[in-house]
């Protein structure tokens, strides 16, 4: 379900999240709402500065943020994103993968989907062997 074109909200769980290295530069001023919520069925794995979700048969949890981009300007934020996160649709070598799945709003329980990006499965392999998982899937409580 990746490479879609959807303007979907994205779900943020590291340097992009609202006190992030990377949050003012790519979303501050772009988004109508930041919100926390959860993604289910994913672990969050240690990386070099900076954190790489996974998927989890086992049901772990990873916390983040809920980004809404703005109309005006969405297809720009997105690509900005993509070229941060190294997604190159097709290209096995790159870091992520920006995968549609369900996240759940924190303060309503509401069930949204939203673009996540994910690690690229030759990285998620070798993170898997690694097993650094950040305890709790919150990557600024770690």
């Amino acid at each position: 379900m990746s490479g879609r074109t959807e303007r979907l909200p994205v779900f943020v769980y590291g340097t992009l999240r609202p006190g992030g290295r990377h949050h003012p530069g790519f979303l501050l001023g772009r988004t109508t709402a930041e919100e926390p919520a959860t993604l289910r069925g994913a672990v969050l794995h240690h990386g070099p500065g900076y954190p790489y979700a996974l998927e989890d048969a086992e049901g772990g949890v990873v916390r983040g943020e809920l980004m809404t981009l703005r109309e005006d300007g969405y297809d720009q934020v997105l690509a900005a994103l993509d070229r941060l996160e190294d997604y190159r649709p097709g290209d096995p070598a790159g870091l992520y993968l920006r995968a549609v799945r369900e996240v759940t709003r924190t303060f309503d329980g509401a069930r949204v989907t939203a673009w996540v990006y994910l690690a690229a499965p030759r990285l998620a392999a070798r993170l898997r062997a690694e097993a650094q998982i950040v305890t709790g899937g919150d990557w600024f409580a770690r």
